[in-house]
């Protein structure tokens, strides 16, 4: 087994050396995946990994070594557990705290249908910091006789694990000499002859009276559990035998192992953190790949302990993930305004809107993807009482790797519809300082401002114009290639006014901000071809300035609308409405909507998951193309 446990490690170190991925976690599991597969019976017995980014070794442990190597790449498998890939993954899986509710319902089919499998639910990296995981062991506690709730006890979320639930699993381990003495006990007494079982159940009398006298009971016992633990989660042997106690246990039973994050590669035991989910990395010494270029993610981080420095009131909240966010600088210069909730995306909006009522400005940092778990809070705790809250969502679109529970792609259509909310979505650097800027010293609601997970275009003049609320940017052929659209528009026949009187576009490419990097690709493709395209890059998704927009709009004959989010609902579908139905133009524009389809999106770098759904520079080329034949 110690020999099985140090192949996983290579195998996994090797390839999120070359993927990426997330190493740290998995490397502290694998003891535990091994003895959870040896005691249990999988798929028969359901095993459930909580967020399921610590499932590399479940994976090759259950049929997926030979395409363990194509794992978060395109057409291979998910970084996740996912139900399309096995019978032992019984969930899709990607975000934390739901691993007991989505356990306890399972194992409640399964008893009205009088199965009596075991049901295994392995929660840890910060989950229990998330408020779904204490409903559903509330209800657990007195239903479920065949849940076992593996705590994996790491001391780690993504961030450094912070508030009581940390220290009081971290109190827990102060019993550890009780389950030493447990264990020898256990061990001496299986290996007496023909009264091992009946001197086994007076042992285990007397040892729930020791423990009574001497130790005082925890918040599992008192919601129904029987508590075991803390165990060595590297020590397979103690597993395994407790495991098989537990399955024994007529009652729902918290298993409390203590694992070390990163173990085995020296570089992510010491920096957990950043091998939580790392790039390709050089395995020899742990270098993660850097990148000369600067992404929105860095820029905000500047820009916040920038402003924070000359206004007193500004505090930052995250839910574990400081680095991530880039809100890790924040939290070392200014410690008295960082707030990290763990991994409570609810509490954390909500905390904000009482730290707005309080006079203060606060900015929450949290992933597009996770910021769906607040949309309640959002409209209930924000917007209704129109509170000046600064929300800023990182992975805004398509998210390279991680797959379908992490893309970006659902904020807007789920903001749009709240009232008092504005929401910007920016395009570049110096737009990512002008728009927060306005955000913190402007506006007097709640504001949403999204960007992707990418580095920051070049800039231009367009992008350093003030803020005018619910009016975008119009980029012009002439600003990013003026020698070689002048000449196009000199040779063209057909006169068309532009500034100075020169001859405007026919094509206008109107794009949310996180698209523009791809829509300018396209518009120089254009040009190529000898069609000039201007962008209009839609600086506030909301509020919307339709008269502006639709002065710039009527001068073109096709019009593209280029949108990071899903379609249904979207910006881009009520843009194509506004403009056919709006304005002084003389006759209808062709136009046209690319954003994402009706579908999760799968693994990929962000080129194909655009290339996949329609949105590559390519796409949007050959679509503008097309409507101004269309348009002749």
């Amino acid at each position: 087994m110690k020999l099985l446990a140090s192949e996983l490690r290579a195998v996994i170190i090797d390839t999120v050396g070359k993927n990426g991925g997330h190493l740290a976690s998995n490397l502290g599991t694998v003891e535990l995946t091994i003895a959870l597969h040896r005691v249990f019976n999988s798929p028969h017995d359901a095993i459930i990994w909580d967020v399921s980014h610590q499932c590399y070794s479940h994976k090759l442990l259950t049929g997926r070594f030979q395409d363990f190597p194509s794992i978060r790449k395109k057409d291979g498998i998910s970084g996740f557990t996912r139900i399309s890939e096995s019978p032992h993954d019984y969930f899709d899986a990607g975000h934390a705290s739901s691993s007991i509710s989505s356990a306890l319902g399972l194992l409640s089919a399964w008893k009205m249908q009088g199965r009596d499998d075991k049901v295994v639910a392995v929660i840890g990296d910060g989950a229990l910091t998330g408020g779904m995981a204490y409903e559903a062991l509330n209800h657990a506690g007195q239903l479920a006789k065949n849940l076992i709730v593996i705590v994996n006890d790491n001391k780690m979320s993504i961030s450094r694990n912070t508030g009581s639930v940390s220290r009081y699993l971290s109190l827990l381990t102060a019993t550890a000499g009780y389950q030493n003495f447990r264990y020898k006990i256990d061990r001496l007494v299986d290996d007496i002859p023909y009264i091992n079982r009946k001197l086994g159940k007076f042992i285990y009398r007397f040892k729930r009276g020791l423990k009574g006298l001497l130790l005082t009971n925890n918040l599992f016992v008192d919601l129904g559990f029987e508590y075991v633990g803390p165990l060595n989660g590297h020590n397979i042997q103690q597993l395994e035998q407790m495991f098989r106690r537990a399955k024994k246990i007529n009652r729902p039973v918290v298993i409390h192992v203590i694992t070390k994050k990163g173990k085995g590669y020296s570089p992510a035991e010491h920096d957990p953190s950043t091998f939580h989910g790392v790039g390709p990395f050089n395995i020899s010494d742990g270098i993660v790949e850097k990148f000369d270029t600067v992404s929105f993610t860095e820029t905000f981080s500047r820009k916040l302990v920038s402003m924070a420095s000359e206004n007193p009131k500004i505090c930052a909240i995250t839910a574990a993930m400081s680095k991530g966010t880039g809100l890790d600088a924040f939290s070392r210069r200014y410690k008295n305004r960082f707030f990290d909730v763990g991994i409570a995306e609810e509490h954390a909006v909500t905390f904000a809107g009482g730290l707005a009522a309080g006079g203060m400005v606060p900015v929450v940092a949290i992933y597009s993807t996770f910021i769906q778990r607040s949309i309640d809070q959002i409209i209930e705790d924000v917007a209704l009482q129109n509170r000046h809250v600064v929300m800023v969502f990182d992975r805004a679109g398509a998210v390279p790797e991680d797959g379908e529970t992490h893309q970006g792609i659902f904020d807007i259509v789920l903001l749009r519809p709240i009232p008092n909310i504005t929401i910007l979505s920016v395009s570049s650097g110096r737009d990512m300082e002008l728009c927060l800027d306005w955000a913190v010293t402007e506006a007097k609601g709640p504001v949403a401002i999204r960007w992707p997970k990418m580095s920051c275009p070049s800039e231009i003049e367009a992008f350093s114009k003030p803020v005018m609320p619910g009016r975008g940017l119009l980029v012009k052929s002439s600003d990013f290639a003026p020698s070689l659209s002048f000449a196009i528009e000199e040779s063209n026949d057909v006169p068309r006014r532009g500034r100075r009187g020169r001859k405007t576009s026919d094509i206008l490419l109107v794009c949310t901000g996180s698209m523009y990097s791809e829509t300018l690709t396209a518009a120089r493709q254009l040009l190529l071809k000898s069609l000039c395209a201007d962008i209009y890059t839609l600086r506030f998704l909301k509020p919307f300035d339709e008269s502006y927009f639709l002065s710039i709009a009527e001068k073109y004959n096709a019009i593209v609308f280029i949108e990071d989010g899903v379609q249904t609902g979207g910006i881009s579908e009520y843009l194509e409405k506004l403009v056919n139905r709006g304005g002084r133009r003389e006759r209808k524009a062709s136009t046209a909507v690319l954003s994402f389809p009706d579908c999760f999106l799968h693994n990929g770098t962000r080129a194909q998951i655009l290339e996949e759904a329609g949105l590559s520079p390519d796409r949007i080329a050959d679509t503008a193309i097309r409507l101004m034949e269309e348009s002749r």
